[in-house]
């Protein structure tokens, strides 16, 4: 089956393209731009399709990141639409589970950290136990401050992943690499 997956929920719009038969992704775009993700996103989701030699009727269901963020509601709604048209099945995952997914290679823990306004975050931390996420702090909107705190009250090492990670960064909390850093759309497909 084919999945592809689009994110638009921060300053990078990205697009993903993944197999689960093959357990492969075929194309992963993402374009950290000045223009409004409206006029970037279904270019890149046309150009995916194309480097891959493939149709929106090759697709087996569509993922988007629903937040938290500030560039998600038109084009969660223009998924709809394309969803409904090409009859598949949409899925709405959380921005912050989509990035600690495509961070946490490993065993452990990860928090997932995104710029809000003033000292605010949004953020979730998560435990990875064989590639299955499990929550243990919910998502929302923490002030900075607060986020760390319970970051530094954790028993083990967490890493840090989106783009308030490098506020967090200490002898406990490490910092993902930079290319799973920013929302890349592959944690949308995972």
């Amino acid at each position: 089956m084919r999945y592809l997956g689009m994110d638009t929920s921060g300053s990078v719009a990205a697009v993903a393209l993944y197999d689960t038969e093959q357990d492969l992704f075929l194309s992963q775009q993402s374009l950290y731009t000045k223009k409004t993700h409206s006029q970037v996103i279904l270019p890149l989701v046309e150009r995916t399709l194309q480097d891959c030699g493939l149709t929106a009727a090759d697709l087996d269901g569509i993922a988007v990141a629903v937040g938290p963020g500030s560039y998600t509601g038109l084009r969660i709604a223009a998924v709809k639409a394309m969803t409904f048209a090409l009859q598949l099945p949409c899925f709405g995952i959380s921005t912050l589970e989509a990035l600690a997914y495509q961070a946490a290679t490993a065993n452990g823990l990860c928090s997932a950290v995104m710029k809000a306004r003033q000292n605010l975050v949004y953020a979730g931390l998560y435990q990875n136990q064989n590639g299955i996420l499990q929550n243990l702090v919910p998502d929302g909107l923490y002030e900075q401050t607060e986020w760390q705190q319970i970051l530094e009250q954790q028993q083990a090492p967490v890493l840090v992943t989106g783009d308030a990670a490098a506020s967090f960064k200490t002898e406990q909390v490490q910092l993902a690499p930079a290319s799973v850093r920013l929302q890349n759309a592959t944690g949308l497909c995972l």
